[in-house]
């Protein structure tokens, strides 16, 4: 059984076939399990790993020096290969909660060098590092993500740091914020421009079934809105296996 071998040696174990038959039939599964293709042991190990490292809560212990990130550890190195890959002169951050991301991405801009800025938004600074606020590259600003205020705040640094601009949703997971972040990034992007909808894997895509409409349903809603606005960037999303974003990578065309 090399395919089911083979999808659970991606999830971390090394089987031979008595110890293969004992999990497959563990897990309930039957005869077709061996026929699997091996895009479809692949997907069903990553989607293993997935649900483990979502449901173990490791997420909640993930840190960038010493500060929660609240994130994926391959969706991370992802990100830093974007961002080499298209040198954005401004990043927008939804939601900095602890500001470990946030410290992550200024690490990062810091290493491509030049005049670059990240404005990090969020409704509450109670639980931020204060080595966030005190970044000379990071903006904190204090306010909801859907607000006026955050929009003009964008579009006087887009002038300011002229360039390709890299933005991440991170912050309300409801449906309907989601959207509305989204539709308020939309007049400001230009084509090239990169959004990531981080924690479209909730309400079932595969974790979390009982969140109720999250990011990935916005993400369907906004797509249905406007179909040409963005490109799916599938060879991301598929890189590593598994990602928090699913659907969730996008170019502004």
């Amino acid at each position: 059984m090399p395919h089911f071998q083979a999808a659970v040696g991606l999830a971390g174990w090394a089987l031979d076939s008595a110890q293969g038959n004992l999990l497959e039939a563990a897990l309930g599964l039957g005869r077709a399990t061996r026929f699997w293709s091996r895009r479809s042991a692949t997907a069903w190990a990553a989607g293993l790993f997935h649900r483990w490292y979502f449901n173990t809560l490791v997420w909640d212990t993930t840190t960038w020096a010493g500060v929660k990130a609240l994130k994926s550890p391959l969706d991370m190195w992802n990100y830093q290969e974007i961002l080499f890959a298209r040198k954005p002169a401004l990043l927008v951050e939804f939601g900095t909660r602890f500001g470990g991301g946030t410290l992550f991405f200024a690490s990062v801009l810091r290493q491509l060098g030049g005049h670059r800025r990240l404005l990090t938004v969020d409704i509450d600074r109670e639980a931020m590092d204060p080595r966030v606020a005190a970044d000379p590259l990071v903006e904190v600003m204090t306010a909801s993500s859907t607000s006026l205020e955050v929009a003009a705040r964008i579009r006087l640094l887009r002038g300011q740091f002229p360039g390709p601009v890299f933005a991440i949703l991170d912050s309300d997971h409801r449906r309907d914020h989601v959207l509305a972040e989204l539709e308020l990034l939309r007049p400001l992007l230009e084509p090239g421009d990169y959004v990531i909808v981080e924690d479209s894997n909730i309400n079932g895509h595969p974790v979390l079934p009982s969140f109720g409409p999250g990011p990935y349903e916005a993400i369907e809603d906004y797509l249905g809105r406007h179909p040409d606005d963005f490109l799916r960037d599938e060879a991301r999303e598929r890189k590593f296996g598994f990602t928090f974003a699913p659907r969730g990578f996008l170019i502004r065309r």
